[in-house]
């Protein structure tokens, strides 16, 4: 029991390589094959080809609104400028008609 046990260390150098290869962060270094590229966003009325947007088709309009009943922004949806403009005026248009919420169902 009086001995004192050493650690043992490797002078293969493998610690050296680690720590380059994972960096400051102590992280894995990411190679250039595993980066996350988010998929691009397609106008679902584009891809269906729809023209105008309806305000009575509430179905439709309704994925497109927030649990609080907010409009959801283009870059969430991922819908065109031009369709995103229609979108929000058919939302309102269908809240005045009562089509839709103004303020969250509960």
């Amino acid at each position: 029991m009086a001995e004192e046990l050493e650690p043992m260390t490797a002078d293969d150098g493998a610690t050296e390589q680690t720590a380059e290869a994972t960096g400051e962060s102590g992280r894995p270094a990411r190679s250039a094959a595993t980066r996350y590229y988010p998929r691009k966003k397609v106008c679902s009325f584009c891809m269906d080809g729809i023209k105008k947007i309806d305000y009575k088709d509430f179905g439709r309009l309704r994925r497109y609104l927030s649990p609080q009943a907010k409009i959801e922004p283009r870059r969430a949806t991922g819908t065109c400028a031009k369709h995103q403009r229609q979108l929000a005026r058919a939302i309102k248009r269908a809240r005045h008609l009562a089509l839709l919420p103004f303020v969250p169902e509960r």
